[in-house]
């Protein structure tokens, strides 16, 4: 198994270029299963949940060829309508082939996903508004199994609560659906924008794209001519990046993003007092006389992400003040907190609510634990901070959703090694 080394306060400086985004390149991958050709997509993140979609497209009888951050997919060949656990037991986002599979063959089977084990993040809204379409489902010895004997019908699919994998699901589903679906309560972020965009190019009717109201007229089982494309940025990424500079109070330039995206983490950076400079592609934090405590609550998009919580934890360690942050998506998202404390760090958990005692300069590196994706790289920023080594166990959760991310922080000037132990 592999770990970082990190010996912690080093200089960083310069400037970091951001990966294409994990979370909006599963879904569009999926959405390859609706076309009727070879397409291909540009920016490509090459991190270990792409690579495990793609063995997944495979498995399903699709094909495809990569080339550094380019991927060629074609699902005219696709045999298969069955999605097993020992791919999906690893990752989550597998079950985003379920609305697709059905909309195009009539029956899918998809093992009960796994992933990161940061809450419940139940499949049942899913479900629901696929059974709104017409599909009849049942759960048997861990797998979803649905069928759509006549086909799956546009509906009004109003979700009780906002759900991004859910959204992404029934949009697709609706994409080769017989009539008109609306989706009410629908989630907003960017990457189902994008999702929404391709589709749309392909020439599928959509009005409401980025709004809560998706309404999609849908083309009767027509495959789509999907048109190529490029992944945009991952804002979970340079946000990540963003909150290193401001842990190191350094001056850093994050290149290639969309700062439209990243309107809720910079707010929060300008509340701790970190001067952010903007352009159309990039983000540049300077530095502070004082870092500021801040008030944080996660929401769904536009407001503050979950998946930025746990690395603004560990920047609210080094504040002059103290810190709260009211985690109300998911409810084990503070596993990084112990790991945390042993590096000295001062919080105290009541419920959903962190409260983080900043005392700049007193975390002092140790061995830590990554317990999942976002908490690991919260430990790495805690480790750049921290006097001494630290070395982070079991970073194939960090694997999941970064690109090189040892690479990218010794080139700002971080002391980060990968060792086998």
């Amino acid at each position: 198994m592999e770990y970082l080394k990190i010996v912690g306060q080093n200089e960083i400086s310069g400037s970091v270029e951001i990966s294409g985004a994990k979370n909006a390149a599963l879904p569009l991958i999926a959405c390859t299963i609706l076309a009727k050709g070879e397409i291909t997509i540009k920016n490509l993140p090459n991190v270990v949940d792409i690579n495990t979609f793609l063995k997944l497209i495979d498995k399903l009888g699709g094909t495809y060829s990569k080339e550094e951050r380019c991927v060629k997919i074609d699902t005219s060949s696709m045999n298969s309508t069955t999605a097993t656990y020992d791919i999906v037991k690893t990752m989550r986002a597998s079950i985003l082939v379920l609305g697709p599979i059905l909309a195009r063959f009539g029956h899918c089977e998809v093992s009960l996903p796994g992933g990161c084990a940061i809450g419940q993040r139940p499949v049942d809204l899913h479900l629901k508004a696929l059974e709104q379409m017409g599909a009849i489902i049942e759960i048997e010895h861990g797998y979803i199994k649905a069928t759509a004997p006549n086909g799956l019908k546009g509906a009004k699919v109003v979700f009780d609560k906002v759900t991004v994998g859910g959204t992404e699901n029934t949009v697709m589903a609706a994409a080769l659906a017989e009539g008109t679906t609306t989706i009410i309560n629908a989630a907003k972020e960017p990457e189902i924008v994008q999702l929404c965009e391709v589709i749309r190019d392909a020439g599928v009717k959509i009005e409401g794209i980025g709004t809560s109201k998706i309404i999609i007229e849908g083309t009767n089982k027509q495959l789509l001519d999907i048109k190529e494309f490029s992944v945009i940025p991952d804002r979970i990424e340079a946000g990540t990046y963003m909150c290193a500079a401001a842990i190191m109070n350094k001056k850093l330039k994050i290149d290639k993003v969309i700062p439209l995206h990243l309107e809720a983490v910079i707010s929060k950076l300008e509340e701790m007092n970190f001067e952010v400079l903007q352009d159309e592609t990039s983000v540049t934090i300077m530095p502070t006389d004082e870092i500021k405590p801040v008030n944080i609550i996660t929401t769904e998009y536009p407001g503050f992400p979950t998946d930025m919580q746990a690395q603004f934890m560990a920047l609210a360690t080094q504040a002059n003040g103290t810190s709260t942050i009211d985690e109300r998506l998911f409810e084990n998202r503070f596993m990084h907190v112990s790991e945390l404390l042993r590096l000295g760090a001062d919080i105290h958990l009541n419920g959903n609510i962190a409260t983080i005692n900043g005392k700049s300069g007193t975390l002092n590196g140790t061995d830590v634990m990554a317990t999942d994706l976002r908490a690991s790289s919260a430990l790495v920023l805690a480790a750049l901070v921290a006097k001494g080594e630290t070395n982070i166990h079991r970073i194939y959760h960090l694997d999941r959703g970064y690109e090189n991310l040892e690479g990218k922080l010794s080139l700002i000037g971080a002391d980060v090694k990968r060792f086998t132990e």
